[in-house]
C-alpha cells in the first residue's frame, strides 16, 4: 500500500492557465487530436481527474452543438476552478487561432497573389478536398452501422446536392427521423460516440470518480443567472451593432448568421461548412468559393478548432467593405473576425457552465439519442456533398466548360494516399503538399 501513487496536488488557476495557453497554442490535428492531447495530459500524465470523469464530460460534450474538444476544455476548467476556469479554459483553446487567422487573413488579401503564396495555396487546395473526404470516410465508418443510417446520410446527400435544401431543415428532418426511428426500431439507432471508453486510471486523480465538488451541484437560482447573463451578453453586442450599421449591416448579419451556425454543429465544423457556404458564399456574397477553401486550409494549418474558419470568412467579407470608413480595411477585417468569433463561441461557455451541474448530478453514462444518431448520419451526406464542391472548384478552376487541371488531380491522389494508405497526419500532408504546389507553381 505504501507503494501506491499518491493524489496530485492541487493546481492553483496560474498554473491551470499556462497549461490552457499551451493547449491553445499546440493544439493542432482537429477534435480528435485535440482531445488525445488533453486525455494524455489531463488523465495519464498530470492526473488531474479520472478517466472516467474525462470520459462523462466527453460524452456530455459530444451530444452538444459546436466544437466539442473547445466545450470539453471548457467543462474541467470549470470543475477544477469553477466559473472563472471554464471561462479561461475554453477562450485560450480559442484566443491563439483567432489571432494567427487575423494575420494570415491579411496576409492572403494583401499577398495571395504573390507567386510564393499563390504557389504554397495551388497545392493546398487539392490536400483540403482529400482531407475533406477522409472526414467523410472516418464519421461515416463511426456512424453508418445500418441501413437504416446508410439510407439517411444518402437522403441528406440528395437533399442538399440536388434539391438544395437549406442544411437547418436537413438537420431537422434527420433529427425527425431519428426520433421516430428510435422509438420504432431503437436497435437500428443505438450508436455510440466513436471515442472509445478505456478502464478506469489506477492511481488516484486530483478530480477522482467518487470526488465531491461543491461548486458543481445544481442550483436553478444558478442557472436562471447564467441564462440571464448569456442573453445579456448576446443582445448587448447585437443591439449596438444594429444601432450602428441597421440590422441590415454586414456586420449585424454576420452576428445573426454564425448565431444560427453555432446552434447547428451538430457532427462538428465540417457537417456546418456547407451551411457556412450556402449563407457566406452563395446568399451574402461575403468571399468567393476559392476563398472559402483558401479558409479552409488556413483553418487546417492553425492550432484551435477548426470551427475558426469562420474568423476568415468574417475578415473577408468586411475587409474589402467601407464599413469603418478610410484606410480602415484591416481594422474593418479585424473587428468582424472578434465579432463572429464571440457570437460562434458564446452559445458553446453557456451550454458547459448551464448544463454543467446537471450533467454532474448523475454520473451514469451519457447515451446518444437516437435523433442525435440520425443528425449524425446525415452529416455524412453533406460532408460528401462538400467534398465533391470543393472538387468541383480544384480540378476545373474555370468550370467545366474549362481545362481539367491533372496537377491538381496528382496532388489529390497524393494527399489522399498519404491520409488513407500511410496514415500521415493532416498538418504534414498540408505541408508536403503545399511544397508541392510551390514548385509546380514556380516551375511553370
Amino acid at each position: 500500500m505504501s507503494d501506491s501513487p499518491e493524489r496530485p496536488a492541487p493546481v492553483s488557476l496560474l498554473q491551470a492557465f499556462w497549461f490552457w495557453l499551451k493547449l491553445g497554442l499546440i493544439s493542432f490535428g482537429g477534435p480528435a487530436g485535440q482531445i488525445s492531447i488533453m486525455h494524455q495530459e489531463l488523465v495519464e500524465k498530470r492526473r488531474w481527474l479520472s478517466e472516467r470523469r474525462f470520459l462523462h464530460a466527453l460524452n456530455y460534450c459530444m451530444l452538444l452543438p459546436g466544437p466539442e474538444a473547445q466545450q470539453l476544455a471548457t467543462y474541467i476548467g470549470w470543475l477544477m476552478h469553477r466559473t472563472w476556469g471554464g471561462v479561461i479554459a475554453g477562450a485560450l483553446f480559442v484566443l491563439p487561432s483567432l489571432l494567427i487567422l487575423v494575420v494570415l487573413s491579411w496576409v492572403y488579401l494583401v499577398f495571395g497573389d504573390v507567386p510564393l503564396v499563390a504557389g504554397i495555396f495551388y497545392g493546398i487546395k487539392p490536400a483540403v478536398t482529400a482531407i475533406v473526404v477522409q472526414a467523410a470516410w472516418r464519421i461515416g465508418g463511426r456512424v453508418l452501422k445500418n441501413a437504416w443510417l446508410w439510407a439517411i446520410a444518402a437522403a441528406a446527400f440528395v437533399a442538399i446536392f440536388a434539391l438544395q435544401l437549406p442544411f437547418p431543415l436537413i438537420v431537422l428532418g434527420a433529427a425527425l427521423v431519428g426520433y421516430i426511428g428510435g422509438r420504432r426500431a431503437p436497435q437500428h439507432f443505438a450508436v455510440g460516440g466513436g471515442h472509445g471508453e478505456k478502464g478506469g486510471t489506477h492511481a488516484p486523480a486530483l478530480i477522482d470518480d467518487d470526488t465531491r465538488l461543491a461548486h458543481t451541484h445544481f442550483r436553478s437560482g444558478r442557472l436562471a443567472l447564467i441564462l440571464l447573463l448569456g442573453a445579456v451578453l448576446w443582445l448587448l453586442p447585437m443591439g449596438l451593432l444594429t444601432l450602428a450599421f441597421g440590422w441590415q449591416g454586414t456586420l449585424t448579419q454576420m452576428g445573426w448568421f454564425f448565431t444560427k451556425a453555432a446552434l447547428l454543429t451538430f457532427g462538428g465544423a465540417y457537417a456546418v461548412l456547407p451551411y457556412v457556404y450556402q449563407g457566406a458564399v452563395g446568399h451574402y456574397g461575403w468571399l468567393t468559393p476559392t476563398q472559402m477553401i483558401d479558409g479552409l486550409a488556413l483553418g487546417e494549418t492553425t492550432p484551435g478548432p477548426l470551427i475558426m474558419v469562420v474568423a476568415f470568412v468574417a475578415f473577408v467579407g468586411a475587409y474589402a467593405q467601407p464599413l469603418l470608413g478610410g484606410d480602415s480595411a484591416f481594422a474593418a477585417g479585424a473587428l468582424a473576425a472578434v465579432l463572429v468569433t464571440w457570437f460562434t463561441f458564446l452559445p458553446s461557455f453557456l451550454f458547459i457552465l448551464a448544463g454543467g451541474p446537471l450533467v454532474e448530478s448523475t454520473h451514469g453514462e451519457l447515451k446518444f439519442t437516437a435523433p442525435l444518431t440520425g443528425i449524425t448520419a446525415a452529416v455524412v451526406g453533406v460532408i460528401l456533398n462538400l467534398a465533391l464542391f470543393f472538387g468541383y472548384h480544384v480540378l476545373w478552376p474555370e468550370g467545366f466548360a474549362g481545362t481539367f487541371d491533372w496537377v491538381s488531380a496528382l496532388i489529390a491522389s497524393g494527399a489522399a494516399l498519404a491520409l488513407f494508405m500511410f496514415k500521415r497526419g493532416v498538418i504534414e500532408t498540408i505541408i508536403g503538399c503545399a511544397v508541392v504546389g510551390l514548385v509546380v507553381h514556380l516551375l511553370v
